[in-house]
């Protein structure tokens, strides 16, 4: 199997985590600074591409009624970028309370949105395995 990346995607830093080869466990990776939407996409597929990741997962967050509001949106645009960057299979995932989630793990400090990333793609990759 290959692994699988995930993004965290804000209006400052952006989130990565990893998988593992057998795409069981979820780990943060690093945090980037958001400079523009197109730089960030060839950003995220280089680090996809190092990491030898198959899929990119982009957390989309909905509102409590799956509405998209302005942070889902930022992530449904970022997905496309990525796909326009040329990845090949780019997914997008509810990361609805990641980042409170990834807090209850460790204080917040510089990690915390890539402890948020490893939150979404835990979730993602749980929901694989039931499928």
């Amino acid at each position: 199997m290959s692994r699988v990346l995930a993004v965290d995607p804000g209006e400052v830093r952006i989130g990565l985590a990893v998988s593992d080869p057998t795409r069981m466990v979820a780990r943060p990776l690093r945090v980037v600074r958001h400079t523009s939407r197109t730089d960030d996409a060839r950003r995220i597929v280089e680090y996809a591409r190092q990491e030898q990741a198959e899929v990119i997962v982009v957390g989309v967050a909905y509102g409590g009624e799956g509405q998209a509001g302005r942070g889902a949106k930022r992530g449904l645009r970022l997905a496309e970028a990525l796909r326009q960057a040329g990845f090949p299979r780019v997914d997008t995932w509810d990361e609805s309370g990641s980042t409170l989630e990834a807090e209850t793990i460790r204080r917040p400090d510089e990690m915390t949105d890539a402890r948020a990333a490893a939150v979404i793609l835990q979730s993602y990759l749980d929901a694989q395995k039931t499928t």
